[in-house]
């Protein structure tokens, strides 16, 4: 009965730590921030809750940038933005996407949409001044 209990919390654990991030972190991030408090928490319990909180709707996956699958707490409509410098993952309103993309794609192709992510991919301000710095640096 104890382990059924410390199960489950670390499951909310697992997840208050992708709620309350704006990173959109990997397995390890959130394996990393819970060891201390958790030190039985394994990197297989991380992924097994983070699956299951996926099939769940109760967060969302960002897809895959620089090798690790990023996820997202924050599971209201909205668009990212991926640094293809420093990985880099940023929150975009969905005010740029068309609100009837759903239906359109339904009617052309035929389709049941049941969702649709948009992620834009580019340099971040951090990285852009970085790379600045560095050609100024040089000449």
């Amino acid at each position: 009965m104890e382990r059924k209990q410390n199960y489950s919390r670390k499951r909310e654990a697992i997840l208050t730590a992708l709620q309350k991030t704006k990173i959109h972190p990997t397995a390890e991030w959130v394996y990393q921030e819970l060891k201390s408090e958790y030190p039985d928490l394994s990197l297989g319990t991380v992924y097994r809750n983070l699956r299951l909180f996926k099939d769940e709707g109760i967060i969302t996956s960002v897809g895959v940038v620089d090798g690790q699958e990023r996820y997202d707490g924050d599971i209201t409509p909205h668009s990212h933005f991926v640094c293809t410098n420093c990985g880099k993952v940023i929150d975009v309103n969905d005010e740029f996407v068309d609100p009837e993309a759903d239906t359109m794609v339904a009617r052309k192709c035929k389709v049941k949409v049941l969702s649709h992510s948009v992620c834009f991919n580019g340099i971040c301000m951090e990285c852009l001044e970085a790379l600045k710095k560095a050609e100024t640096g040089s000449k």
